[in-house]
């Protein structure tokens, strides 16, 4: 969960830095992009799945029903010691970053898979099961871990209630939106496409009450880091903190 008061000095400094990033994904809320893995990270990683040795399979195995007639990638099998460590030291770097805690107010990360689509792979138009046998999905999550430039094509398409928006981030960058839109990875036409997915179980099901929470959050933090600690401040906290034992499940 989040962490409501500054335990330290350097809690505060911390805080500070997460209100100036903060500012930069207000205005779209439905889903957060940011840089996660650091150019080591990613080497280790890389270095790792570039084994030609490594077993990939076929992605319909861990798809529904539905997702399986439009799903052609390679996936890494999971009960690989590889895959669980690699997937552990990334499900952490999730887990402790401060915009993603205060953005999805994560319970669990569950369902992580290594994805890969080669030339003439695609995965078409579907959503994602609500309830899986790992746990529920409220938020899905892409983290891209090869160099954009590496391949052609391959964009993830999500659609929001009005709108289609389509992403081709950077080797390190995450994107995390509701599982409750459709959305597609177009085909790769040249090159290969490497990333990493998984989904999010949240204590706040409701994308519209996390919300909610993310803007009181962002506002108590921006509050704090202009004037410091106050009772006006405290009373934010105060109802931050008790809103979401309301509706955190």
């Amino acid at each position: 969960m989040v962490t409501l008061y500054p335990s330290s000095k350097q809690d505060l400094q911390k805080r500070i830095s997460i209100h100036q990033l903060v500012s930069f994904f207000i205005p779209k809320m439905n889903y957060l992009t940011l840089q996660l893995l650091n150019t080591d990270e990613l080497k280790i990683i890389r270095k790792n799945l570039d084994n030609e040795e490594l077993p990939w399979e076929d992605g319909k195995q861990t798809a529904g029903k539905l997702a399986a007639k439009v799903k052609n990638n390679l996936q890494l099998k999971r009960d690989l010691d590889l895959s669980k460590s690699l997937s552990e030291l990334i499900t952490k770097k999730i887990l402790s970053n401060e915009i993603i805690k205060s953005f999805a107010l994560p319970k669990k990360i569950h369902g992580t898979i290594f994805s890969k689509s080669k030339n003439g792979m695609k995965y078409g138009r579907h959503i994602d099961n609500p309830y899986m046998s790992s746990g529920r999905a409220d938020l899905s999550f892409t983290i891209f871990l090869n160099c954009k430039e590496n391949y052609k094509g391959g964009l993830l398409s999500i659609e929001s209630f009005n709108s289609e928006e389509k992403f081709k981030l950077n080797a390190g960058e995450i994107i995390i939106y509701p599982s409750t839109y459709l959305h597609s990875v177009e085909e790769v036409i040249d090159g290969e496409r490497l990333v990493f997915i998984g989904w999010i179980e949240s204590y706040v099901k409701s994308t519209e009450e996390r919300e909610y929470l993310f803007d009181l959050d962002a506002a108590a933090r921006s509050l704090l880091a202009k004037y410091g600690r106050s009772d006006e401040v405290d009373l934010i906290f105060k109802s931050y903190s008790n809103l979401l034992k309301r509706l955190g499940s």
